[in-house]
C-alpha cells in the first residue's frame, strides 16, 4: 500500500513578487530536497519524479527539475491538467507505487506565473497572434472566459457579490491567524517562509475592489502567483511505520460542463467519498481551491461540505493561484491538518474546461 510520507511546499508569491526571477525547476527542487531530508531517504532511493506544470510552455519541467534538485536517475514526467495537475499527480505516485513500479515517488506541481513564456498562434497572414488563454475546449461557443464562467455560476445559483467578498475576507482572516502553524509546512526559499498576499482585509475593502466581470470582484479572485509544492509517496515498507503518515483513500477526475467549470468538483467530491464509503459528516479536513469565492461557495453547498471544516488555516484567496501547483499545496495542506485533526481529509479542486478533480485522504493509525 502507497503512503504519503512526508508533504512540503514553498511559499506563495503574487507573480511579479520574490520568486519572479526562479523557474518552475528552481521553485522546485528546494522542496525535494526538504522532503528528502524529511523522511531520511536518498536521491537514488527516488524512482520517479511527476510534475504538473500548466504555463511552462513545453519540453519536460519535471526533467528539468529532478536534474536540478540532484535526482539526474530519474526521467521524469510532467502532466498539464491545469488547476487540477497538482492534485492529480500525487494521484498518480500513488499508483505508480501501488503498481510496483517505484518503491518512492516525488510528486506534485511547481508554477512560475512570472516567468510564464508568450504565447502565440500562426495568424492567417503567417506572423504570430498573441494570446493568454489558451483553448479549453474545441467548440468556441464552450470556451468562456474564466471571470465569465465564474459570473454565470454566480447568476446561476443566486450568489450575491456581498457574499463573494465575506468569504474572501474569512480566507484572509483564517490565513493570517493560522501563519505560525503553516511554517512547518513551507520550505524557506530566497528568505520566504509565508504567504505574502494574505493580509487584514475589511468587507469594506473587498467592496471597493475592481470587478472582474459581473458580481466577481479582484477581491473574491485568486490572485496569479509562483510557487511549488511536492508530496513524498512511498510504499508501506519504506515507511517503516512512520507515524506521520497518510493515506490515499481514493481520488476521482471528472469532467462537466465546461461553461460552469467551477462545480465540475461537485461530482468528484461524491465518486471519492463513496469509493471511500465516507459522507460529508465523516471528515474532519477539507481542503478546497478558491480560485473565485463564488466556486468554492457553490460546491460547499453542492456537496453538503461544512464551511467550518473547510480550508481552517485559509485558502488560495488569501494565498494566490500557482496553477500547476494549486492541487498538490491542497494535498500538501491536508497532510498537514491531517497531524493536528485526525480522521479523514478531502482535497477539491475545479479547472478549465470542465474538470473537477477530488482526493479523500486518511490518517494512518
Amino acid at each position: 500500500m502507497a503512503l504519503i510520507l512526508a508533504a512540503r511546499r514553498t511559499a506563495v508569491m503574487p507573480s511579479g513578487g520574490a520568486f519572479s526571477d526562479l523557474h518552475p525547476h528552481q521553485l522546485a527542487a528546494p522542496v525535494i530536497h526538504a522532503l528528502l531530508r524529511d523522511a531520511g531517504l536518498r536521491p537514488v532511493d527516488i524512482g520517479q519524479l511527476i510534475l504538473s506544470n500548466a504555463l511552462g510552455g513545453g519540453g519536460n519541467p519535471a526533467r528539468m527539475a529532478a536534474l536540478f534538485a540532484g535526482l539526474g536517475h530519474v526521467s521524469g514526467i510532467s502532466i498539464d491538467a491545469q488547476c487540477a495537475g497538482g492534485l492529480d499527480a500525487v494521484a498518480m505516485a500513488v499508483a505508480y507505487v501501488d503498481a510496483g513500479l517505484a518503491p518512492a515517488v516525488i510528486a506534485g506541481g511547481s508554477e512560475s506565473f512570472s516567468q510564464r513564456p508568450l504565447r502565440a498562434r500562426r495568424a492567417a497572414d503567417g506572423g504570430p497572434e498573441f494570446y493568454t488563454q489558451p483553448p479549453f475546449s474545441p467548440f468556441p461557443g464552450q470556451n468562456p472566459d474564466m471571470a465569465d464562467a465564474a459570473d454565470a455560476l454566480a447568476r446561476s445559483l443566486q450568489i450575491s457579490r456581498d457574499e463573494q467578498d465575506a468569504f474572501a475576507v474569512e480566507s484572509h482572516r483564517k490565513a493570517l491567524a493560522a501563519e505560525t502553524a503553516l511554517r512547518p509546512e513551507i520550505v524557506p526559499l530566497l528568505g520566504q517562509d509565508r504567504d505574502a498576499f494574505a493580509r487584514p482585509l475589511r468587507q469594506q475593502v473587498a467592496r471597493r475592489s475592481k470587478i472582474v466581470s459581473g458580481s466577481v470582484s479582484v477581491a473574491a479572485t485568486a490572485i496569479e502567483a509562483d510557487g511549488a509544492a511536492f508530496c513524498l509517496v512511498v510504499s508501506d515498507r519504506l515507511a517503516r511505520g512512520a507515524k506521520r503518515a497518510v493515506t490515499m483513500r481514493a481520488h476521482a477526475s471528472v469532467g462537466g460542463d465546461p461553461m460552469l467549470p467551477g462545480i465540475a468538483p461537485v461530482r468528484a467530491i461524491q465518486q471519492a467519498l463513496a469509493k471511500s464509503a465516507l459522507t460529508p459528516g465523516d471528515l474532519s479536513v477539507t481542503e478546497l481551491m478558491e480560485a473565485y469565492a463564488v466556486q468554492a461557495i457553490a460546491c460547499l453547498r453542492m456537496a453538503g461540505l461544512a464551511e467550518s471544516r473547510t480550508n481552517l488555516s485559509g485558502g488560495a484567496l488569501a494565498r494566490g493561484h500557482p496553477i500547476g501547483a494549486s492541487g498538490a499545496i491542497l494535498v500538501c495542506r491536508a497532510f498537514h491538518e491531517l497531524q493536528r485533526h485526525p480522521g479523514n481529509a478531502l482535497c477539491a479542486i475545479a479547472a478549465a474546461g470542465g474538470i473537477g478533480s477530488a482526493m479523500v485522504l486518511g490518517s494512518v493509525g
